[in-house]
């Protein structure tokens, strides 16, 4: 019983990991893509409570708080649309992972619950793309097959 249960895992695993797991990688991709830009969006709509902001609430370490506002909705700006189509995918993932940690550390005092429960699941996400890349239904890839 359980040898045949190992047989039929050792064949269904290869075709999930074909089938399913771009898939999956592309709705990663499309969910965090989705939560970060609309940060960014928040934090451009109303740039004098963003700064006020990061000047009151945000305490981000080593930087002075309109630079770290500027970085923060840049790269919550510009590292979604990359991460979106899969081009330059790690490395979006990297830079979003970074934000997420920035986020975390400088308003850990404020993050409970539900709040940080998220950023714990977005940071896990940003993992995975991080190890696994952002699969074959990426830019990436298609670079990759054109120019080798």
């Amino acid at each position: 019983m359980i040898a045949t249960l190992l047989r039929c895992g050792q064949r269904v695993g290869p075709l999930l990991e074909r089938g399913l797991q771009p898939v999956v990688l592309l709705a990663m991709r499309l969910y965090l893509a989705k939560v970060f830009f609309a940060s960014g969006l928040t934090k451009l709509a109303d740039w004098d409570t963003t700064l006020l902001l990061f000047t009151e609430e945000y305490h981000v370490p080593l930087l002075p708080p309109a630079l770290a506002a500027v970085l923060g909705a840049s790269g919550e700006l510009l590292l979604p649309p990359l991460l979106l189509v899969g081009l330059c995918g790690r490395f979006a993932a990297l830079g979003l992972t970074v934000l997420n940690l920035m986020a975390v550390i400088s308003y850990w005092h404020a993050l409970q619950g539900t709040a940080l429960e998220f950023h714990l699941v977005w940071g896990l996400m940003l993992a995975l793309l991080l190890a696994a890349g952002p699969g074959r239904l990426a830019l990436d890839q298609a670079v990759k097959q054109r120019f080798g």
